[in-house]
């Protein structure tokens, strides 16, 4: 078991490294801000960089924080004794923006305003904490359902680049699981038995993002390697931010 475990880390490692390799995310001095949602991709996320902490050639500082949306029954303690033991300091943000979302506004669509709320409080966050990057747990499936999302409902080709600089806030958003699959990141969980912790949202499971999985599922059935040719497509498209540095 701990020789699975550990080839588990390693591949981790390989593939969060080749991301930040790739795209030069991370340089000297750097003081990297892991957003924290409490699911599975955000916890394997601060695993990734805890672990390429130790052995990268550029030294960085790394910290966590999460935004607190305000559900009920949000227990933040298993990702505070997580953090304790990895030596990571963690700060947790209070929000009302559940309240503002369902109770105030009365959204029926409330998806694409609460990341905008969520992120614009993160980022303020990871500014007051001193940091000048703050890293995205998006893995390679995240990425090509936005670019699927973006061509069925603004016909463009587009997702979200690897690294994004936010002039307006003087902050760098990094995506280093951009290589990683989530089938990796639940095997990944399930090894390491993440405290994952999530909000009761209203709308899980009826958002457009999952009516987009169940049609890459439905394609891959007739076109095995769709993923592959999609992220390829995205790499060599002239889309800002996916030129690689060396």
């Amino acid at each position: 078991m701990k020789g699975r475990k550990k080839m588990q880390l390693q591949r981790l490692l390989s593939y969060t490294r080749k991301a930040v390799d790739e795209y030069s995310m991370i340089q000297e001095g750097d003081h990297i801000a892991v957003g924290i949602s409490g699911g599975k991709d955000s916890l394997t996320l601060l695993y990734a960089l805890h672990g390429l902490k130790r052995f990268y050639p550029r030294k960085f500082d790394l910290s966590a924080v999460t935004v607190d949306l305000g559900f009920a029954d949000f227990n933040l303690e298993p990702i505070q004794n997580l953090c304790r033991e990895l030596e990571v300091p963690y700060k947790i943000v209070k929000s009302d923006i559940y309240d503002i979302l369902f109770n105030v506004r009365q959204e029926s669509n409330p998806c694409s305003l609460c990341a905008k709320m969520r992120k614009g409080a993160l980022n303020e966050a990871v500014k007051e904490m001193g940091c000048n990057k703050v890293a995205y747990a998006h893995h390679k499936d995240d990425i090509i359902e936005t670019m699927l999302l973006s061509l069925i409902f603004e016909g463009r080709f587009y997702s979200f680049s690897p690294k994004t600089y936010l002039d307006r806030m003087d902050l760098t958003v990094i995506r280093p699981m951009m290589f990683i699959d989530e089938m990796e990141v639940i095997g990944f969980r399930n090894k390491y038995s993440l405290p994952v912790v999530k909000g009761k949202c209203p709308v899980d499971g009826h958002t457009c993002r999952q009516s987009t999985q169940e049609l890459i599922k439905d394609l891959e059935k007739q076109f095995p390697d769709l993923r592959r040719k999609v992220m390829g497509a995205l790499q060599r498209a002239d889309i800002d931010g996916w030129g690689k540095h060396k």
